[in-house]
């Protein structure tokens, strides 16, 4: 095998970071051929929603003669239809005028709390203690992993225009996670002996230093307990240049080389929302790399409509990845926050492209799984729609769940073409409600049938 330490090809030299903000969109939107009035309109989106970008994402993956239909432009670059257009009116107007910056963020601020800035409770819920205190920056959904937000890893190299965690990067102190402790984060874990797996998350975690990173990984290393260390990036797709020529690039997959040393596995949980994310040849570089280590790379990403809301996208993306020698693992449900409705794609329509994606792929990439919704009793599958005893119904389970026994559990739902999210569903087939709570409403059982009457529709 070769080492992770060779160094790179010429055709992977890469260059120094630098990061592109709001102050730089109207110029960087002008290359999309938009006139004044939808630039101003674009900057009043940016007031709301977060914009960060960088040269290689702009020089490297978006076609700028297709903007701005392009995807990856559409992936990075905030739209002005994404907000209602009486916001979107007033902040131009704000902007046009040179208003006060106070006026401006006290009216941004206004609509974000429109957005529903904390889906599935994220800020709220599942926050757990150590000695009676809390420890904000970490989560306890599921019994057998904790999620830790580093403070150094609150940001990434670029922002997702579609990025449930959106709110994590506008400058609203109430609304971050995060946690600079790595000692209490190990002492949480020998604490809860049930505790299995770790996920860095963010933010990308990618974004610090390999020294940084180090320091809130190798502790967990002592930690007999754990089967699993887990990162959550999108450094693969927007700044491949981490794992192969920036000036920490080796210290950092040597990291990655103690973690599977101890005997643990070391998961890379990297998110790739369209194949032309993988086709640079600096991006199978880093993942020849990342892998010569031992680690997993496992993929994932969300159904985003007018980005790879396409079942030839994601077989085409599904297959890159398994040349690669990459793990396909989730496609995602948009999430309800930010402007869900702008990129939201039905779950009967979800499931569709899922299944039509499915089944053009070789059995090596069907180890994905979805449409999955991270909603906040877990992740729930959107299995089919069938009908049963007359009744059009979505066929559901938990992948996992907050109430462990839910996992696995089929539970069906009224057929709705125009549902996006389990909080759109109403229970089917004579249940007065869901196997676990949903909108103050208590558990119950759906009645007895007799499944083996059971049609698949459109299958």
């Amino acid at each position: 095998m070769t080492s992770v330490h060779d160094a790179a090809p010429a055709a992977s030299a890469g260059r120094r970071f630098r990061a592109y903000t709001a102050k730089h969109l109207d110029d960087l939107v002008a290359r999309a051929g938009l006139g004044a009035d939808e630039r101003l309109a674009i900057r009043a989106v940016a007031t709301v929603l977060p914009f960060r970008v960088n040269t290689y994402v702009v020089d490297e993956l978006i076609d700028w003669s297709a903007a701005p239909d392009d995807p990856i432009y559409r992936l990075t670059f905030p739209q002005a239809d994404m907000l209602p257009a009486a916001d979107v009116a007033r902040l131009s107007d704000l902007l046009k005028r040179e208003a006060p910056k106070a006026e401006i963020d006290a009216a941004a601020h206004e609509v974000r709390m429109r957005l529903n800035p904390h889906p599935a409770g994220q800020l709220v819920l599942n926050i757990p203690s150590i000695d009676d205190e809390p420890l904000p920056g970490v989560q306890h959904k599921y019994r057998e992993t904790v999620l830790f937000f580093p403070k150094q890893g609150q940001t990434c190299h670029a922002y997702c225009t579609y990025c449930f965690r959106w709110a994590q990067f506008v400058g609203e102190p109430d609304l971050k996670m995060a946690n600079d402790d790595a000692t209490a984060l190990q002492r949480y874990v020998r604490a809860n002996p049930e505790v299995s797996s770790v996920l860095f998350t963010g933010g990308d975690p990618m974004i610090m230093s390999g020294p940084v990173l180090a320091r809130y990984v190798e502790p967990l290393i002592e930690e007999d307990q754990l089967e699993s260390i887990r990162i959550g990036t999108k450094a693969l797709a927007y700044w491949p240049q981490r794992f192969v020529t920036d000036p920490d690039a080796d210290e950092t997959l040597r990291l990655f080389e103690r973690v599977v040393a101890s005997g643990k596995n070391l998961a890379f949980m990297a998110h790739f929302s369209h194949p032309r994310e993988m086709e640079s040849e600096l991006v199978r570089e880093a993942v020849r790399r990342i892998r010569s280590t031992g680690a997993v790379i496992r993929t994932q990403a969300p159904l985003i409509r007018t980005i790879n809301d396409d079942p030839a996208v994601w077989a085409d993306m599904w297959r890159a990845q398994v040349r690669l020698g990459m793990v396909p693992y989730y496609m995602f449900v948009e999430r309800d926050t930010g402007p869900q409705e702008y990129f939201a794609v039905p779950l009967a329509r979800a499931y569709e492209i899922f299944r039509d994606a499915y089944r053009e792929v070789g059995g090596l990439c069907r180890t994905v799984r979805g449409p999955s919704m991270s909603a906040t009793p877990g992740k729930v599958c959107v299995d089919g729609v069938a009908e049963i005893a007359g009744e059009k119904v979505f066929m559901l389970h938990f992948i996992q769940a907050r109430d462990a026994e839910l996992v696995n559990r089929p539970f069906f739902a009224e057929y709705d073409p125009q549902a996006t999210w389990l909080f759109d569903l109403k229970p089917a087939l004579g249940a007065t409600s869901f196997p676990f709570e949903i909108g103050g409403t208590s558990p119950s059982i759906t009645p007895d049938l007799d499944l083996s009457a059971t049609e698949p529709i459109g299958s």
